[in-house]
């Protein structure tokens, strides 16, 4: 495996103004080869931190508000569930395409101003949603809202990495991300409650304000790096040819499909399993959030201190997590208890699998990371398939947490397969 300094070169502040590389930087590194970041003290850290992590919270925010005021965008748009539904697809497809596409060609940008341009349009697409006059403009706008987001979350955890020594690359990656899941918790049922009482679109306005927030933010608050002296397009995508990044993105697909089987369809466990009424399925969203908020930081730890490990293990303990939430689900404490721990469980992977596909593409850090999140909205659509098949089938709705825990099996035989082959090269 490449090591953190290989993937996200790091300079000490002596090397840089004697114009040097830092001190054990290795050879064919990108200090060596003249690009060097910057560490910064705790104070503007934490600025640029929260300024990075503000646009994962819009994003977080609107993506699943959107999905609790169907029935708002249902009426207003008069438009059926299944045409509604089709909106949530629009987004996931302009995620999955826009990711590997937007940065590469931002790939001979500085990250920084690849993040504020990313960041920007994703404030004007939520506007032409919010002014869509009927169902095709909204269509076209939701569509266009999701072409940043991979890109975003990508860039954006390279930069947080490179603003921390290699030891601490898994907990920035993860304060990055703890934006979407903090949104879960917080922005998500407050957007819901806000546009459930003064109108759907309102969601769309409030998510465009965050994303100018975060524009600003990033604009005071992120250091300024010049772009990579070799970056361009091709060597972005010369990254596609490493067989590791494929395999790092099979776990995600794979992986993390168990973990959407289960989610997509927990209302529904909640409800007809335990027994809890619909009024109550705010709390257990925000349960869940909570599990997502505190298992993303105990996996960015964790990575820090074995980025494969941390994959190994996350992969089992969701197997088993799924399982033991499939017998608990006819017993509503226990029910409510292991939405915690669903969310935390997956949650965890989420640090550790974008500090692998860095080590997996070095020198294409911007692609590979933003590729793993088309890889979670491929498992989005694969979990949320396999699952809506087993209930079909009429097996009922704890059988989707049987399906994954079968897929987490499976992105764990891929991770122990990738582990194997890179140890069996290095030898």
């Amino acid at each position: 495996m490449p090591t953190p300094e290989s993937s996200m070169p790091l300079k000490a502040p002596a090397a840089a103004a004697a114009g040097g590389p830092s001190a054990g930087a290795p050879a064919g590194s990108g200090t060596a080869r003249g690009h060097r970041s910057t560490l910064l003290a705790p104070k503007p850290l934490f600025w640029a931190m929260l300024a990075l992590g503000l646009g994962g919270f819009a994003i977080g925010t609107v993506e699943f508000a959107t999905m609790g005021l169907l029935k708002e965008i249902e009426r207003g748009l008069a438009i059926s569930t299944p045409q509604a539904g089709q909106l949530i697809s629009a987004y996931a497809l302009g995620v999955v395409v826009g990711a590997p596409l937007l940065a590469a060609i931002g790939a001979r940008l500085p990250r920084k101003a690849l993040v504020l341009g990313l960041m920007a349009f994703y404030a004007v697409a939520n506007l032409s949603s919010f002014v869509a006059a009927d169902y095709g403009a909204m269509l076209v706008s939701r569509f266009a809202a999701g072409l940043p987001h991979g890109a975003y979350f990508g860039t954006a955890a390279v930069i947080a990495a490179s603003l921390v020594a290699p030891t601490k690359r898994g907990w920035a990656i993860a304060t990055v991300m703890s934006g979407l899941t903090i949104a879960n918790v917080l922005g998500v049922p407050a957007a819901t409650w806000l546009g459930q009482s003064l109108g759907w679109r309102l969601l769309f306005v409030v998510t465009a304000a965050i994303a100018l927030a975060c524009v600003a933010m990033v604009a005071r608050f992120v250091p300024y790096e010049p772009p990579h002296p070799e970056a361009s397009i091709r060597r972005e995508l010369s990254a596609l040819r490493r067989g590791q990044l494929w395999l790092a993105l099979a776990v995600g697909v794979v992986g993390f499909g168990g973990f959407f089987a289960t989610y997509t369809y927990i209302a529904h466990t909640m409800t007809s399993i335990a027994g809890l009424p619909e009024a109550l399925m705010p709390v257990v969203v925000a349960l869940y959030g909570l599990g997502m908020v505190v298992g993303n930081m105990a996996g960015g730890r964790l990575a820090d201190r074995s980025v494969m490990g941390t994959i190994y293990w996350a992969l089992a303990a969701v197997a088993g997590v799924m399982v033991l939430y499939g017998l608990a689900a006819p017993v509503w404490p226990l029910a409510l208890l292991m939405v915690f721990v669903v969310g935390g469980s997956g949650s965890i992977l989420i640090p550790a699998l974008q500090a692998r596909l860095l080590d997996s593409a070095p020198g294409a850090a911007t692609l590979a990371t933003s590729l793993s999140h088309s890889a979670l909205n491929v498992a989005n659509a694969l979990g949320a398939f396999l699952g809506g098949v087993v209930i079909a089938a009429g097996w009922g709705f704890v059988a989707p947490a049987y399906v994954g825990a079968g897929l987490a099996v499976l992105g764990l035989g891929i991770a122990l397969l990738s582990g194997a082959l890179e140890r069996r090269r290095a030898r």
